[in-house]
């Protein structure tokens, strides 16, 4: 601004400050240049080849060669052996090839080069997490967000082995932790939601898939999950209208179609039921659950046949279904056969609220 006067004290300053930090580099190399030529050219040559292989490495991953990759990785620890960005990096093309073992080997030399690199503790944890060894990966996970507490990966890394231990009042924690590092990510939200519905809480699922649909009101597997809240409360209007937004979505999500065949093979409207059953088998074809809702269509409308022939087919994949068995021996009731008792028995045993689930269906 005119008038004023301007202090170049400190640019001065900062500029001195480079001069002498590169004059210092300069001697030092020049040091080692006059005193072990030879290493010094070595230590050159050596930091361009394992540059050079890190980076082909790296390319070759991306492009999904993990044979090519981890060839080039092994160049580049040869050449500088004390690398752990390296490691890693190899860990990362063994896990891609499902080698975890050899995956864990070089994520442990990565850490013991490294121990403060938080993202080799979580590619260590995904490693022990597919081995099935959950406390290792929740003990990997711990380490990395304690060494970054900000890094919501490891969070969200550590929900899916809490779940796969059952520990959903653990896993809902997490999320609730990556939400608040970042409160506009609608997966998060969705995802807490599912855990609070598998834990009973369908309210609490209900107003997280409500926040996930409004930060993103395209978000299919949440229109998905808030129809299944609806369809568990009893709601069922609610919830097939949330079956056919997402179907509107995507059209070709098999899960929808079969579900909101339940809730209208529930209320009623079979015919359209059964063209959901259909279309969610087309989709996914030969699948136990979708021919035992279609079973239970069939069923409904006094199809008995047909129903008898989907229970037997779903029976034949998953032996020990007990909406299967259950509906088969009603079936079978229906059509007089005396081995009716035995299903019925033999789901009643499985699950034993199966005849409350069917009057549920409107089916006794």
């Amino acid at each position: 601004m005119r008038g004023q006067k301007r202090d170049y004290s400190v640019v001065f300053l900062m500029i001195f400050n480079i001069v002498v930090v590169l004059v210092a580099a300069g001697a030092c190399a020049a040091w080692i240049a006059w005193n072990s030529p030879s290493g010094f050219v070595s230590l050159i040559y050596t930091g361009f080849l394992h540059g050079y292989y890190d980076s082909r490495g790296r390319a070759a991953e991306r492009s999904g060669n993990h044979d090519l990759a981890i060839q080039y990785y092994d160049k580049a620890i040869k050449a500088d052996p004390k690398n752990p960005a390296t490691f890693n990096n190899r860990g990362i093309a063994y896990r891609a090839k499902g080698d975890n073992d050899r995956a864990i080997a070089d994520y442990d030399e990565a850490i013991w080069l490294n121990p403060k690199y938080a993202r080799t503790y979580i590619n260590r944890g995904v490693a022990y997490h597919a081995k099935g060894n959950l406390d290792r990966a929740i003990a990997d996970y711990d380490e990395a967000i304690r060494l970054d507490p900000k890094y919501d990966v490891a969070y969200y890394d550590r929900v899916n082995a809490y779940k796969n231990k059952g520990d959903l009042d653990r896993a809902i924690a997490d999320y609730s932790e990556a939400i608040l590092l970042d409160p506009k990510n609608a997966q998060a939200y969705s995802n807490r939601g599912a855990a609070y519905q598998r834990t009973g809480n369908l309210d609490y699922a209900i107003v997280d898939y409500d926040e996930a649909i409004r930060l993103a009101p395209k978000y299919v597997q949440a229109h998905h999950n808030r129809g299944n809240a609806y369809y568990r409360k009893g709601d069922l209007d609610r919830a097939i209208a949330e079956y056919d937004e997402a179907i509107r979505l995507d059209p070709n999500h098999a899960d929808t179609y079969n579900n909101r065949c339940l809730a209208r093979a529930i209320v009623g409207q079979l015919q359209p039921a059964l063209s959901d059953c259909n279309e969610s088998l087309r989709l996914r074809p030969n699948d136990a659950d979708r021919l035992d809702s279609r079973a239970l269509v069939y069923l409904k409308s006094r199809a008995i046949d047909k129903a008898m022939a989907d229970y037997d087919a779903a029976i034949r994949l998953k032996p020990n279904m007990a909406s299967s068995l259950y509906g088969r021996g009603l079936a079978k009731r229906q059509n007089g056969d005396t081995s009716a008792a035995n299903d019925i028995a033999a789901a009643t045993a499985i699950k034993a609220d199966i005849a409350e689930e069917f009057a549920r269906y409107g089916v006794k």
